[in-house]
């Protein structure tokens, strides 16, 4: 990482105007949320059947969350600015508009550590039914964090915005500001992941719904913010970054519409909106989400012709900073539905299976089942239509250019979209928490089929073509981006063949022989993580041996073949050593379950051993016809290349190899005695 030998030019301007705009914004997301919490009473605590901890808890722990997420929209959209709104110099560090972006984003960084932290006191307090003050001691803090997950998800959470805080100190170079950038977002995942929507039934929904909202509420309002002060700052690149903003708002704001109602169905059923205090916070956040989504859009719309036509960025700061405003009482409003008990919670009791993975299995996996009892999942369900979407509308661009492009990589990238989707949104995905043999087909089709499937499909190569380049003196775009992340030092290192084969092969036995895989079973996050490491482990492994793109590092025909011989005997031995193993993997989990045709989970666990054992050798024989078809149609490019090459020389090769030949006759004759 490179540290600050030299700073850009320029970077003297503070990013004046952000801190009035904070000074009245956050006390009114603050006075909002106190004011609703305030309203609900202590519904909370008699819900979860504790005592109140008292007013400074109750009262304070909205107070640092809503200066957490205030702190962490603010870093967020702010390393959106610098890595995708405003380009950077030609040798790839940061401008002027960029840098003075990442210093806001630094010290919103150490506000978010410092508030993380205090969300942990305050979350373990109330988690507990304490005065805050009683867990002031380490040892009562460290007994709370241990049994209550919220202090955990905010102790993760102050960790990253360190990270971040020291980074942003440190970074110059564009590269590493969107590593920041995607680091802090990263960042809150771990809040999302827990409370309401992590519990209780169909909690599977409402965390993925939750994550949407979260990522794209923080690019919105950060976003405008960052914007906020570059107009204030008179940046040079103010009309690219706004164009480009509004783009991302008008997505942002569809992502929170259909995340926010897919949250709410699930909390809370229609006939309750009006009746219940989480109902009522429901439709107060609709009704300003609408008043962002349509006014702001039309607003950010009429400010960004004006700047094109050199009307000067004063309308559009007006317009932002009422929409900002606009946005934090959205944000009270959210931490005042996080601290309000849904009313589904009171009235019902979810059973065993879906406190545990939220939802209720209809009888055993017989195939009718695994093909037709579906459950659609938000997260790679969403993916996999929309990575098929993209893939074909740019085929379709390729075609109206003239261009041709080869259907079967077409073929292969929608049937490795297809894939994704039945394997985790048919009956496969929906049995795969409850049961481990179907968990390891899962298992099996993520990492070893739509991986190889994937990477034959050529997207990098078709986004290279499609997307348009940006020219030698515009500022660069979505193209020049995707080749900087190909040649990038990350892509280097997980295309190295040690790593990948030790991502590939290695993932096998460090997650279920370590004891890992028993952990993870109680938490939606990490079947999310894991099943992104299968797909990432399985692309990054087949990326370099049959890869249509071009990899960071090229592998030689024998290179590409000892890679792929060098993982089967890994692959044999996993499944062999599960299906001798007499311990269960996941025995707790498991038997929590209490599945009535799930008689004996050794049977299970060997079933799954079976399984992997014996799918391993079907994506090793689609990966050796991949390698002859590839070797087959190289030698034929090799040879149509030799022949235009003696069409347009007119064979003078051959000519000059005869000539040689006779050459040497006649000088071994010479030397012959009569």
């Amino acid at each position: 990482m490179p540290t600050e030998q030299s700073v850009p030019a320029d970077t003297s301007r503070r990013p004046a105007g952000v801190a009035p705009l904070l000074s009245v914004a956050v006390p009114l997301a603050v006075l909002v949320a106190v004011a609703l919490a305030a309203l609900t009473g202590g519904a909370t605590y008699v819900v979860a059947g504790l005592s109140d901890p008292g007013t400074v808890t109750r009262y304070g722990i909205s107070v640092v969350r809503i200066a957490a997420n205030s702190a962490a929209v603010l870093c967020i959209g702010s390393l959106l600015l610098a890595a995708f709104l405003v380009p950077p110099q030609r040798s790839g560090t940061l401008a002027a508009d960029g840098y003075a972006a990442v210093r806001t984003a630094g010290v919103a960084a150490w506000l978010w550590f410092v508030f993380a932290m205090a969300s942990v006191f305050f979350t373990a307090a109330d988690g507990a039914g304490r005065p805050v003050t009683e867990v002031l001691r380490p040892r009562v803090l460290l007994n709370f964090v241990e049994a209550i997950e919220q202090p955990k998800a905010w102790l993760l959470t102050a960790f990253i915005a360190l990270l971040l805080a020291l980074g942003c100190r440190l970074v110059l170079s564009w590269g590493w500001t969107t590593a920041l950038f995607f680091l802090a977002v990263g960042g809150l995942l771990p809040i999302a992941a827990t409370g309401h929507s992590a519990s209780g039934g169909s909690h599977d929904i409402a965390t993925n719904s939750l994550i949407y909202h979260l990522i794209a509420a923080a690019l919105w309002v950060g976003g405008l913010i960052a914007l906020l002060a570059l107009g204030r700052r008179r940046g040079t690149h103010l009309t690219l970054a706004a164009t480009r903003f509004s783009r991302i708002a008008l997505v942002c704001w569809i992502v929170m519409a259909v995340s926010g109602v897919l949250n709410a169905i699930v909390r809370v059923s229609p006939e309750r909106l009006l009746t219940t205090d989480y109902g009522l916070l429901v439709l107060g956040k609709v009704v300003a989400l609408l008043v962002l989504g349509v006014i702001g859009h039309q607003q950010r719309q009429r400010s960004v012709r004006n700047l094109v036509n050199g009307a000067g960025g004063g309308q559009l700061l007006r317009l932002a900073g009422v929409e900002v405003l606009v946005m934090f009482v959205t944000i009270g409003l959210a931490t005042a539905l996080s601290r309000t008990p849904p009313p589904q919670e009171i009235y019902t009791e979810p059973s065993n299976t879906e406190l545990l993975i939220g939802y209720v299995l209809h009888g055993p996996p017989t195939l009718l089942r695994l093909l037709t009892d579906w459950r659609f999942d938000l997260v790679y369900g969403t993916a996999a239509i929309v990575l098929a979407a993209g893939y074909v509308a740019a085929v379709l661009r390729l075609r109206r250019r003239g261009d041709a492009w080869p259907a079967g990589r077409t073929a292969a990238w929608l049937l490795a979209c297809l894939v994704l989707l039945i394997a985790t949104s048919s009956g496969l995905g929906r049995y795969a928490p409850a049961m481990f043999s179907v968990h390891m087909g899962n298992h099996m089709l993520l990492s070893m089929v739509a991986p190889v499937l994937f990477v034959l499909g050529g997207p990098v190569t078709l986004a290279l073509r499609a997307l348009p380049a940006a020219g030698r003196q515009a500022p660069p775009g979505p193209r020049e981006w995707l080749v900087a992340f190909v040649h990038s030092p990350v892509s280097r290192v997980l295309t190295h063949p040690i790593v990948a084969l030790c991502l590939f092969v290695g993932s096998f036995y460090g997650l279920y022989y370590s004891g890992l895989f028993d952990s993870a079973l109680n938490y939606h996050w990490a079947h999310l993580a894991m099943n992104a490491h299968f797909l990432l482990a399985g692309y990054v492994f087949f990326w370099p041996v049959i890869g249509v793109d071009p990899a960071p590092r090229r592998l030689p025909p024998l290179g590409r073949l000892g890679l792929i011989f060098a993982s089967i005997p890994f692959h044999a031995f996993f499944g062999v050593i599960l299906m001798n193993m007499q311990t269960v993997i996941g025995e707790s989990f498991y038997r929590g379950l209490q599945l009535p045709w799930v008689e004996n989970l050794l049977t299970d666990q060997r079933l799954g051993g079976g399984i992997a054992w014996a799918s391993g050798e079907l994506p090793v024989l689609m990966v050796m016809v991949a390698l002859l078809v590839q070797w087959a149609r190289t030698d034929e490019r090799e040879a149509r290349r030799r022949d235009r090459r003696e069409d347009a020389t007119g064979d003078q090769e051959l000519a000059a190899y005869n000539a040689m030949l006779k050459q040497m006759a006649e000088q071994e004759g010479a030397r012959r005695p009569e």
